[in-house]
């Protein structure tokens, strides 16, 4: 009876804590669904162990202590926690860090469709059960429905190419080979025969291989996305209605035409029956305008390119000119391919070869070729001349853009050395200063440094400019202290009025006392900060410092003020970034939070620098700037006067002109009463008896 009171009282302890540990099972469970939304695989197995575990544990000591105030089921329970916590990181990996700095420049439709293809790919992965998921985490229910929903709405979606991809791109190079391979090739057997012949297997393969890559495309084609309104069409009947009505499905269809069940009828090797293949050449130039695009060497691609189209029509003339041969008769004349039954010109390398020399010397016109004989030898030879004409005129003439394009832009560097090089010989500058005037040059050119960057994106709208000054500049700017806090559009004008500069070794960037003008970034190079002898370093700085970051705020107090306080002299050459303080107070305009904070940053550094005088501070607005705003009321005056004295001129026109018209409808009025006086009294007259 004594074993059966201390199992009862055991087990009436045990369950309030088994309660407790429930309780708090369950607490860490809407903890980690409200957090990654996963479940854990052994959780079962895990919360029986807890269960268990507690009862034993509270079965010993459940007659010395209760549960709610012991220490033990306590430990016991946050071990349980710490344990599921190490589990559940070390399954579900946190994602990287988000960069703070780098996220203001995302709009909010960015990180809402991040937010939710995070949330549906943790949905994915999870192995919850629906009924779990509703009562831990109320709102795990509507996001797994919208993770389904969007599934299903990835099914019923077709796949569409977009016409822009790197997909379709690579689509367009797979497509190349079949067109180009029929280009060079099925005339190629048409007119050699032995090449058919004897590699009958081979081109029986490729063709039909083809053929399925050809059915392939017009199904690409017929998915291929097109824009309208500025967004991608993505309806299935109205993408292939679209692709129904061009004149690429007319060629398309016309290339897939089975021509080819004539050899049931007249055998195999006649090749000239595909020649409906060769429509499908649209495909080979759209790839090659693609690539143009793409390639970092357009000048060298377009003469690659010009080269390939003559090789073409050189090739497809040869084997013309052995077809004409050989329909008029081998060896019949001095004009003709020679007899085949010698055996140097029976061989089929002979053949090709012979017939391409003959007509690269006839259509580059830079050779002598045998005379014609017959009739239409001497058209095929009058063709060819003309054709050979209009090849060498293309060739002179694209070539020599292409060289004068690739050229183009040092034949402009050398345009300014050349002006600068006479001014300074016309004012007589020293031969020390030339030398090193050129040396800059020489380093922008062997660098590369010679691209005016406003000059090549003046053409793109303000958005990508940004966007293009964002990805450069970015890591340059974030460096800078006062502005890692500061608004994306803050930082947007910022980096827009970054100016490249390039200082010669010895050139001083600036002297102790100068006014502050502009702030510098170091993008490459070493700066010394030196004494006032110019030899003696203190410091040097190297890539990513930046100074004078304060003297452009002019911050009220600072006992500098907006002067310089060092020596810095570059020792080599150095790129830096340069922002003036026009520019600051330019983009500060429009931000006038943005401003105070920036002085508010600025005045701290001074004061932990202990470079701010706290009695100028308390004095109340600075004289100086009083004049300022005094001045800038003044200019504001002089130009509202400007526009108010221009407005009142044109009123004055206008009114005078306005007087005109109406004195000229006034007489017009008159005139027409007047003519029409003397007619009604002559008609008066004429009534009466």
């Amino acid at each position: 009876m004594a074993s059966q009171e201390v199992a009862t009282v055991s087990t009436q302890h045990s369950r309030p804590s088994l309660t407790a540990v429930k309780t708090v099972d369950g607490d860490l469970d809407c903890a980690e669904n409200g957090l990654s939304r996963a479940h854990w695989p052994c959780e079962d197995t895990l919360l029986a162990l807890q269960q268990g575990i507690a009862m034993e544990t509270h079965g010993l000591a459940g007659a010395m202590q209760s549960p709610f105030t012991g220490q033990g089921p306590a430990r016991l329970s946050h071990l349980i926690i710490s344990l599921r916590s190490w589990a559940t990181r070390h399954l579900h990996p946190e994602d990287q860090r988000p960069d703070s700095f780098l996220d203001r420049f995302q709009g909010a439709e960015l990180k809402d469709v991040s937010s939710q293809d995070s949330g549906a790919q943790t949905n994915a992965g999870s192995q919850e059960p629906p009924d779990r998921g509703r009562r831990t985490w109320p709102l795990a229910r509507s996001n797994t429905n919208a993770c389904n929903n969007t599934e299903e709405e990835k099914k019923k979606d077709a796949i569409v190419v977009d016409p822009s991809s790197t997909a379709y791109y690579r689509w367009l190079t797979v497509i190349a080979l079949p067109v180009f391979y029929n280009w060079c090739l099925l005339i190629c057997r048409a007119c050699f025969d032995e090449l058919q012949s004897e590699h009958l297997i081979l081109w029986l393969i490729l063709d039909y291989s083809a053929d399925v890559l050809y059915g392939v495309d017009m199904l690409v084609r017929a998915r291929t996305g097109f824009l309208e309104q500025g967004l991608m069409v993505k309806d299935v009947k109205r993408l292939w209605k679209h692709y129904t009505t061009t004149l690429h499905f007319k060629l398309d269809v016309l290339s897939m035409v089975p021509t080819d069940l004539a050899f049931i009828r007249l055998g195999v090797n006649y090749p000239e029956l595909r020649f409906n293949r060769l429509l499908k050449f649209s495909r080979l130039f759209e790839f090659f305008d693609r690539t143009e695009t793409r390639t970092n060497y357009p000048n060298v691609f377009r003469i690659g390119n010009l080269v390939l189209y003559i090789l073409i029509i050189i090739h497809w003339n040869a084997c013309i000119y052995f077809a004409i041969s050989k329909f008029i008769g081998f060896g019949t004349d001095s004009w003709v391919y020679p007899n085949v039954s010698k055996p140097e010109y029976g061989r089929l390398s002979r053949k090709y070869i012979y017939s391409l020399y003959w007509s690269t010397l006839t259509l580059t016109t830079i050779g002598e070729t045998p005379p014609p004989v017959k009739d239409e030898e001497y058209l095929f030879v009058v063709v060819d001349f003309l054709v050979g004409v209009l090849i060498f005129a293309t060739i002179v003439g694209n070539v020599g853009s292409m060289i004068s394009n690739m050229n183009a832009s040092r034949a402009e560097f050398q345009a300014k050395i050349d002006s600068i090089k006479q001014y300074m010989q016309f004012r007589k500058v020293t031969k020390d200063l030339e030398t090193r005037v050129i040396r800059w040059f020489d380093y922008l050119w062997a660098n590369k440094k010679t691209v005016d960057e406003k000059e090549v994106l003046k053409s793109l709208p303000d958005k990508l400019k940004a966007e293009i000054a964002i990805n450069v500049h970015l890591d340059t700017l974030r460096k800078v202290r006062i502005f890692q806090d500061c608004e994306a559009g803050l930082l947007v004008e910022l980096v827009l009025k970054l100016r490249p500069t390039v200082f010669s070794p010895g050139d001083y960037i600036c002297k102790k006392g100068d006014i502050g003008k502009e702030m510098y970034i170091i993008k490459e190079g070493k700066l010394a900060v030196v004494a006032d002898d110019g030899v003696t370093q203190f410091v040097v700085l190297s890539d990513g410092s930046y100074f004078g970051e304060i003297s452009i705020l002019n911050i009220k107090g600072s006992k500098s003020g907006n002067r310089r306080t060092a020596n810095i002299r570059s020792i080599g050459y150095s790129d830096l970034f340069c922002l003036s303080k026009d520019d600051l107070m330019e983009a500060l305009t429009e931000y006038p939070e943005a401003k105070k904070a920036l002085e508010e940053k600025g005045r701290q550094i001074l004061m932990k620098d202990n470079l701010i005088d706290e009695e100028m501070v308390k004095a109340g607005a600075d004289p100086k700037d009083i004049e300022e705003k005094v001045k800038h009321l003044e200019s504001s005056l002089d130009t509202l006067q400007t526009r108010f004295a221009r407005l009142l001129a044109e009123y004055s026109t206008a009114q005078m002109q306005m007087k005109q018209r109406l004195s000229k409808l006034e007489s017009q009025v008159k005139g027409g009463r007047s003519a029409e006086v003397p007619g009604d009294t002559t008609r008066t007259m004429e009534g009466q008896p």
